[in-house]
């Protein structure tokens, strides 16, 4: 593809490496509520708003207030756990200060709520790289809907053929290609080979590395 434009950054194991911490917090709290659900049945379970999960586990059995009471629960339990061990995926910072050296216009697109972003981008001290944030409270479709990516491109300005999205899931990366946006994995979580129906997936990492940089932005 052409150089990008902007970067649009899912969050929870793309910027952070912490989709397991997640996991396991749904994990506890949906088998105390009689799930019997197993760790690997979570993980594909693991995507979209807080509220969106609870009505496919538990269709119709909660009430709004309930299921939000729930999701600050899970959210608070995973943020006690995952504390200590808060920092940015290698080599994102890095990618981040060439990208704003560059002028390239960085977004978040998440299905977190803004307490768990909030978490990320102050207790890493990073807010001051994006120019929008997308939350769960910002859409009315979750990923794979398109609409967290074209709102990011809407917010920077931009169309989506000019935009380059950052996720680790087969949910974000069919979001990318429904908004028409090329993708990169992070294989912080799922494997390769969970990927092959996403054609607009033009390249995997385990990590930012310098020599990934290298490929989008010209040297200095």
């Amino acid at each position: 593809m052409q150089k990008p434009s902007a970067f649009l950054f899912d969050l929870n194991g793309t910027m952070i490496d912490d989709m397991q911490y997640h996991i396991r917090a749904w994990h506890d709290i949906l088998n105390s509520l009689g799930a019997n659900i197993s760790m690997e049945r979570m993980k594909e379970e693991c995507y979209g708003k807080n509220e969106e999960l609870l009505d496919r586990m538990f269709p119709g059995r909660f009430s709004d207030k309930e299921k939000s009471r729930m999701s600050m629960e899970k959210e608070t339990a995973y943020q006690n756990v995952f504390r200590p061990h808060l920092k940015l995926i290698n080599g994102l910072n890095e990618l981040m200060e060439r990208a704003s050296k560059k002028g390239i216009s960085m977004a978040i697109g998440s299905a977190a709520i803004m307490y768990n972003i909030d978490f990320v981008l102050d207790g890493l001290n990073i807010r001051n790289y994006f120019d929008a944030i997308v939350t769960a409270d910002d859409v009315t479709r979750s990923k794979p809907d398109p609409e967290t990516w074209l709102k990011c491109a809407n917010a920077v300005g931009l169309s989506a053929g000019d935009c380059l999205v950052f996720e680790d899931s087969p949910k974000g990366a069919e979001s990318a290609l429904n908004a028409g946006m090329k993708c990169v994995i992070v294989t912080s979580l799922h494997g390769e080979e969970e990927f092959d129906n996403y054609k607009n997936v033009i390249r995997f990492i385990s990590d930012f590395s310098e020599i990934f940089i290298a490929d989008f932005l010209n040297p200095a």
